[in-house]
């Protein structure tokens, strides 16, 4: 496998219409404004992506649409785009299903795997769930932490294990906002880091995650703020260390803002105040209340995005 996950990719939202319906133009469009912006990477199907909520059908057409969107744009860099999957499922056959949609539609680097949700596993059961779905898919395998959400963590050891024993096991997402956890994920994969690389899941963290050796970030906040957020990763990579840090500090305050709502409410909130169509999540996420969307406002104002 020689796909290596960097930089910034933001896990983009889904826009819906009011019947529920996804918006494919909006989507498409979407998929353009992000890469116009500085990002190095799309991600359809995360958990911003509220990927939880479309059937065969819509994934598939949602998935060629972000992969047409971009196939002749470039990165500032001028490399290619990225284009990660999410395919997350509560079963291994669910997964494992979805893999081969994304096999079927072609175009992308890799795919995300999250942890089960609800169910608790164990190390060995998480170890052989993993283990199965790489096992069953031509594609390169992204594991996803994200234990806040679904209180079901993927330990270092059990990390590093599927890393040195897995080959198309190529990276794991951090989203649980513990650095030690990846540090350690990190650590414990430093002699394979030729096809192992880490990816940092939380937005305050970006800088933070580079410094120890990430190799990029998915960040839900890259949404609305995609160049702020390829600046963490570009002026770092460029040695502009004191410019990186600025730009993670500016970044801040819109993190933090997405806890006014139900997850991820306040990303799409964010865009539409930017007057970009996305619609709302879909229920039962409700919108933001008036009070709410002011101090949005205020705090896209403060980071210069409001037009």
């Amino acid at each position: 496998m020689s796909y290596k996950p960097y930089g910034i990719i933001p896990p983009i939202i889904t826009p819906f219409n009011e019947d529920g319906t996804i918006n494919y133009e909006s989507l498409a469009q979407m998929s353009v404004h992000l890469v116009e912006g500085g990002v190095h990477g799309l991600f359809p199907f995360g958990t911003t992506g509220e990927f939880y909520a479309v059937n065969d059908e819509e994934y598939v057409k949602a998935l060629e649409t972000v992969r047409d969107a971009v196939k002749d744009l470039r990165t500032a860099q001028g490399k290619p785009i990225q284009l990660l999957a999410g395919c997350s499922h509560i079963t291994t056959r669910g997964v494992i299903h979805l893999a081969k949609l994304v096999e079927q539609v072609g175009g992308y680097d890799a795919i995300s795997v999250l942890t089960p949700m609800f169910v608790s596993q164990t190390d060995e059961e998480l170890y052989t769930y993993y283990k199965t779905i790489a096992e069953n898919t031509t594609m390169p395998v992204i594991m996803y932490n994200n234990k806040p959400k679904t209180n079901v963590g993927i330990s270092p050891a059990v990390a590093s294990r599927l890393a040195h024993e897995v080959e198309n096991i190529i990276g794991v997402k951090d989203s649980t906002g513990d650095m030690t956890n990846c540090e350690e994920y990190l650590r414990l994969t430093m002699d394979v880091r030729d096809k192992f690389n880490v990816m940092m899941g939380r937005d305050t963290m970006i800088y933070a995650g580079l410094a120890y050796g990430c190799s990029g970030a998915v960040a839900s906040c890259a949404n609305v703020a995609p160049r702020v957020v390829a600046d963490i990763y570009d002026k770092f990579v460029a040695g502009d260390l004191a410019g990186a840090l600025e730009a993670q500090y500016t970044l801040a305050p819109l993190r933090i803002a997405t806890g006014m709502g139900t997850f991820p409410e306040v990303i799409k909130e964010g865009l539409v105040l930017q007057g970009i169509p996305v619609g709302k999540c879909l229920d039962p996420i409700q919108e933001l209340k008036p009070d709410q969307k002011e101090k949005l406002r205020k705090v896209l104002e403060e980071m210069g995005l409001m037009k």
